[in-house]
Order: structure tokens, then sequence, then C-alpha cells
């Protein structure tokens, strides 16, 4: 006999397509939502980084996954696992801080 799936699904949950794409669906992924202006573009050809800081944390990225901590695909989940409220107030480079300072604590770094 077949449990029908309904039985697993998390209390509140109705149906197996709303359980799924709860999970599928993170702050981040914008894809067809209006009401976040323009994308910037940059035709200057100035700096890659608006400040030493954003260089710094890109370059510390850079060290910590040629050592192997992480990888990319983990350093853009960290990135899209950061609350909603943070990702949304944050610039490019302050969400890859922010998911440096959870990558580093789930590794057990200082």
């Amino acid at each position: 006999m077949v449990t029908p799936l309904s039985k697993h699904l998390p209390r509140g949950v109705t149906t197996a397509r709303s359980f799924i794409m709860g999970l599928m669906s993170r702050v981040h992924d914008m894809g067809g939502q209006t009401g976040f202006g323009p994308v910037p573009v940059d035709d200057t050809g100035g700096p890659k980084f608006h400040a030493d800081w954003e260089a710094r944390v890109y370059a510390l990225a850079a060290v910590l996954r040629r050592r192997g901590l992480f990888n990319t695909d983990e350093l853009r989940d960290a990135i899209e696992r950061l609350p909603p409220g943070e990702y949304l107030s944050a610039s490019y480079y302050e969400r890859w801080l922010g998911a440096l300072e959870l990558l580093t604590s789930e590794k057990g770094l200082p």
C-alpha cells in the first residue's frame, strides 16, 4: 500500500507543489519580480571595486577558496542563505562578507 504524499508534508503545507516551491524560492531569486529598479551598468571602464575593502573581501574569498575551505558553490549558497533583510539591504560585497562570516563560523574557523 502506498501512503499519500500529503501525510508526509510539514504541518500547514497542503500540497507537494507548495512545499517544493517553498524550498526553492529564496530572497535572492528575483527573476520575474518588478520594482527593484534598473540594473546599474558602468560603461566608463572604472575600477571593479568601489572601495578598498571590497577588493580585500574578494581577495580573502579567493585565498580561502584556494586553500580548500569552501568552493564557489558553497560561497554562492552561503550568500543565498543570508537572512532576507540582510540580503536586500547589503551591497554586492557586503553579501560576500556576510557569506564569508557564515562559512568560517560553520567550518569552525575563529
